[in-house]
């Protein structure tokens, strides 16, 4: 097990070593001088300043010492100044953009998780079942979707017609609310992406659980259980369900590792002020520091998450450590 452990522990810091490698040269191959970007339309354009800001944001320098310098300033958390944001620290603007991503992505996550896993229980007990034909169809259909186009047409429908829900943003501008009135203004405002975001990736979870409840039931366990009299629900939850949620585990652990890279398009839709957002702001202004952070960012997450659902699998699965 430690051997196990050990050998996971370090894909994983390897992995994360090639990602910041690869993220400190994608940011140098692309078209644009940085220092030119800068200082475009302002009246201390030209080739001598131009030089200077690339010696103060040290482009000059060789590339190996650019590379060491950058190393030491990511494992500081040191991720220079933003472009887009005229000077702002950009771990700063990160964290500030987080905690609304994770409100919204994290909840929705896990909302769609339980009940995606919950439909592909139901519907793979009973296959061919009015109940599972009718999830299937449905759930099938709303993770088909765009998500772009299920948020606009959430917008149009239930803000513009309907009237009952703000158009967008994470609060409502001017009013100044705090405490529980803040609260509920946010949660006023997070009803549209969150249903979106929600039922939108019901599917992934509800046919993967369904295809393995199937499999699961034709086991000779079932049958050994079934025949020796324990009761059909215990049959299910008891037996069941917890060898058919293995292979979910690292399905629901991913999808939680992109909770920290948000949701571009429904963010974008609803003007949610999130990493998501600012992703597309960052890429809109070739705000190279702020991209350099987001992407580290969401590769970091994906990959502790990648490493959580292979020790949990682990635990629950002792056959994974023997292979």
């Amino acid at each position: 097990m430690r051997r196990y452990l050990l050998g996971k522990v370090l894909q994983a810091l390897l992995t994360l070593a090639f990602v910041l490698v690869f993220n400190f040269f994608l940011f140098r191959v692309l078209p644009g001088d940085p220092a030119a970007l800068l200082l475009r339309g302002t009246a201390a354009f030209n080739p001598d300043n131009v030089a200077q800001m690339r010696a103060d944001l040290g482009l000059d320098r060789p590339l190996l010492e650019q590379f060491l310098t950058y190393v030491g300033n990511t494992l500081t958390f040191n991720f220079g100044e933003s472009f887009f944001l005229k000077g702002a620290d950009v771990a700063e603007v990160v964290l500030d953009k987080l905690w609304p991503t994770v409100l919204l992505v994290g909840t929705s996550t896990i909302a769609s998780t339980l009940i995606g896993l919950w439909i592909g229980i139901r519907g793979g007990w009973r296959p061919g079942s009015r109940f599972d034909l009718t999830s299937q169809g449905v759930t099938l259909f709303a993770y088909a979707m765009p998500s772009f186009w299920f948020g606009i047409m959430a917008l149009m429908l239930f803000s513009g017609l309907a009237g009952l829900f703000p158009t967008g943003g994470y609060a409502t501008p001017g009013a100044d609310l705090t405490g529980l009135a803040h609260a509920a203004d946010v949660l006023n405002h997070m009803v549209l992406p969150f249903v979106v975001l929600t039922v939108g990736y019901l599917g992934q979870y509800s046919i993967i659980m369904r295809s393995s409840m199937i499999d699961v039931i034709g086991d000779d366990f079932i049958a050994t259980a079934r025949a020796k009299g324990v009761r059909e629900r215990d049959v299910l939850w008891r037996h069941a369900v917890p060898n058919a949620l293995l292979p979910t585990m690292t399905l629901t652990f991913l999808s939680l590792g992109f909770v920290f890279s948000g949701a571009i398009t429904v963010e974008y839709v609803f003007s949610w002020p999130g990493v998501g957002w600012l992703s597309v702001q960052a890429i809109d202004s070739k705000d190279y520091p702020l991209l350099q952070a987001l992407f580290l960012l969401f590769s970091a997450g994906v990959i502790v998450a990648n490493l959580a659902a292979d020790l949990l699998y682990s635990s629950l699965d002792p056959r994974v450590r023997a292979r």
